[in-house]
């Protein structure tokens, strides 16, 4: 069995593209998904309007971490960060804005 931790670790965005991701989506229901849809693009706006940070819960392939920071961009498959740093959508478990 993995052994994947489940306290979330904040980490700083910097270190993000060392990560690895693995490719299957951490959400199972297809509202789930929508709901992070629409937190992305209401982070993305706050984040390029008001420069607000974001709260992202994320998982790579250890385990539950999280980046408190703004979003630069949203494509259909990664958020964009600050200096070019990209979480996977389908690797973000919960945003809080």
């Amino acid at each position: 069995m993995e052994n994947v931790q489940f306290q979330p670790i904040e980490i700083p965005k910097e270190i993000i593209n060392h990560l690895r991701f693995p490719t299957g989506d951490v959400l199972n229901s297809e509202e789930d998904k929508e709901v992070r849809r629409r937190n992305l693009m209401r982070a993305l706006a706050l984040g390029n309007l008001e420069h607000h940070k974001i709260t992202t819960y994320f998982e790579d392939g250890e385990g539950l971490k999280y980046v408190n920071t703004t979003y630069w961009g949203v494509t259909d498959d990664n958020v964009i960060l600050k200096y070019g740093m990209i979480i996977p959508i389908c690797r973000i478990r919960r945003i809080v804005i």
